[in-house]
């Protein structure tokens, strides 16, 4: 079975949720990680910070860099990237995973919203590759993987919320453009749900069904299979976690239901 065995992650946003367990599952091969977020000390409403990543992620069996980051700060960013590399040699694999939401309508969304969500999404996800890629290239099997979904222009996915849809298809303009410059050298790829996944940002909303989510150790397999392929080959692709996992030859998809049986829920941008 591949493995991401002595491979280096830069992780962002992965103090919880679907990060860590995509931190956790490359830790179980015996992988490098390095979590940079935001969350040092433990926040009022959700779980997880940069050191209790750290410590799950080295009970599943590898190392870990705990690393205060936020990822709108261009000189944050380079003291992340370069604390991981003097920590493990260099970095294989960078994972866009840090992302700021607000599903609200345009009349709904203050400016500072709006400019806090394309600061982390689109930005964040820019300036956190750009700052990987000297080390990625020197990798011998580099991949950059965003948590972005394909491109839909289908109205009803902006009407709603405009300045979300816009901040997250910033992300996924990213895979689309850099998979084409980096084409044969870096894979770099998006990664979506196909259902809605049950992290603690998500219980936090009220009138959420809860019953018809998924895990988010869905996404961590769905990441492991595609960084464990050839990125000169698997690139610019938007893959949906079940369709990798079917391609990988898993069947059993009520592991992952955080209610056996329940009717899923479609994740947004997927109509």
């Amino acid at each position: 079975m591949a493995s991401l065995a002595g491979k280096t992650l830069f992780i962002t946003g992965g103090s919880r949720g679907i990060g860590l367990e995509i931190a956790k599952r490359a830790a179980a091969d015996g992988a490098n990680v390095a979590i940079a977020a935001k969350t040092v000390d433990p926040h009022p409403k959700l779980p997880g910070t940069i050191h209790s990543a750290a410590k799950e992620i080295e009970a599943a069996g590898g190392k870990a860099l705990p690393l205060q980051c936020d990822i709108r700060d261009e000189d944050q960013v380079m003291a992340a990237v370069e604390a991981t590399v003097d920590a493990f040699g260099g970095i294989d694999i960078c994972v866009n995973n840090a992302s700021a939401i607000s599903m609200t309508g345009t009349e709904a969304t203050p400016i500072k919203r709006y400019d806090l969500m394309h600061q982390v999404n689109a930005r964040g996800t820019y300036l956190v590759s750009q700052t990987c890629l000297p080390h990625l290239k020197q990798a011998a099997n580099p991949h950059i993987l965003v948590m972005a979904s394909p491109i839909n222009l289908n109205p009803r996915w902006f009407g709603p919320h405009v300045a979300y849809t816009m901040a997250k298809y910033g992300m996924s303009m990213c895979v689309l453009g850099m998979a084409e410059e980096f084409r044969g050298k870096i894979g770099v790829n998006g990664l979506w749900p196909k259902t809605v996944i049950n992290t603690a940002a998500l219980q936090m909303i009220p009138g959420v069904d809860l019953d018809g989510t998924r895990l988010p150790a869905i996404l961590a397999d769905a990441a492991h299979a595609i960084l464990t392929r050839d990125g000169k080959t698997c690139t610019g692709n938007f893959f949906i976690d079940e369709e990798v996992l079917r391609e990988e030859g898993v069947s059993d998809f009520e592991q992952y239901a955080n209610k056996p049986g329940a009717p899923l829920l479609p994740d947004l941008f997927l109509d």
